[in-house]
């Protein structure tokens, strides 16, 4: 038996419950977890809402991410003892996932922790945070480079743009953070933030094709007006990652920025991210992402309050990252 945060649904009103489940329930899989460490994404927030019907199946045991030891493993890769995290592939949402003290998934969707990490930074990561690396690469890959301007974060306090913030810092990037909250003021600077703009500022499009060329790239965690309110505002050749929709998936545009500036928008992916890219990115975080910052983003929970959490992130009252200490 283990303990885990089970959802069930009856008559269309989802709740929670922490209950002691057998481990012959378990997913089929071919690697046992033993989860010391979750967190909280926006997409557990849903889920826990019972929200956006990314779970069709109930009971079921919520959590998109995970980090911890492999109890059993008949994966070559892995061996009892390895030091694992997982993120994205539907678990938490099609499968049983990480808010338990156990997890049984393939070996194929799984990392182990690279140097410089363990299980509880590893979930202040996240899949927020893997995302923002997964942005940074596709903005270098596309030629963005701190000689070429600014890189404006949407959504900066968040997870996904606290870790984007404290990269880009970190690699020299002049970065201008969006948000509005200015009671994040402080904290954004800490993270390397080298100048804040208000969330109203880019809420609006202005209505014209193009405006001012004011970002040599951009990390959107918004989407809807944000985001077409920042592509006309991209330099020549410069790049938007667009990893996120808390303020809306409808996007309405014009293509002029992609044909008279060869502005590009880039998606990031990071549900179904290739194995490769996702130990390039684990390992980019190691190296590129300062510790220090990183602790300056946690907010420490347990699995029996975690709940409660999810209506604070769904209407953006969370900073940083939440760790869930299984």
């Amino acid at each position: 038996m283990f303990k885990a945060l089970m959802l069930e649904e009856k008559d269309g009103k989802v709740t929670s419950s922490i209950q002691q489940v057998d481990e012959a329930k378990l997913p089929e899989g071919d690697v046992t977890v033993a989860v010391s460490h979750s967190t909280l994404n926006y997409k557990d927030g849903l889920i826990l809402q019972g929200q956006g019907r990314l779970v069709r199946q109930y009971p079921h045991i919520p959590g998109v991410d995970f980090a911890g030891t492999v109890l059993e493993s008949a994966h070559k890769d892995f061996k009892p003892g390895d030091a694992v995290v997982l993120t994205g592939w539907r678990v938490g949402e099609a499968r049983w996932g990480g808010y338990a003290e156990k997890a049984r998934v393939k070996g194929d969707w799984l990392v182990k922790i690279p140097s410089g990490l363990d299980a509880r930074r590893a979930m202040a990561i996240g899949t927020a945070g893997f995302t923002a690396m997964l942005a940074v690469i596709a903005l270098e890959e596309h030629g963005v480079t701190p000689a070429k301007g600014p890189v404006l974060v949407t959504g900066a306090a968040g997870g996904l743009g606290s870790v984007a913030t404290a990269i880009l810092a970190q690699l020299g990037y002049k970065t201008v953070c969006s948000t509005g909250r200015a009671e994040t003021h402080d904290y954004l600077k800490g993270l390397g933030a080298g100048e804040i703009i208000t969330r109203e500022s880019i809420a609006k499009p202005s209505g014209k094709p193009l405006d001012s060329e004011a970002w040599a790239g951009v990390i959107d965690s918004v989407g809807g007006s944000t985001l077409a309110t920042v592509l006309p505002q991209v330099m020549a050749h410069g790049s938007v990652a667009s990893c996120g929709l808390a303020g809306g998936a409808k996007l309405e545009t014009t293509v002029i920025p992609f044909l008279l500036r060869g502005v590009n928008i880039l998606g990031i992916d990071s549900v179904m991210c290739p194995i490769e890219r996702r130990r390039t990115a684990w390992s980019r975080l190691a190296q590129d992402l300062p510790m220090e910052k990183l602790e300056s983003t946690i907010q420490a929970a347990r699995l029996e309050n975690i709940a409660g959490y999810a209506p604070e992130i769904l209407a953006g009252k969370v900073r940083g990252r939440v760790v869930v200490e299984i």
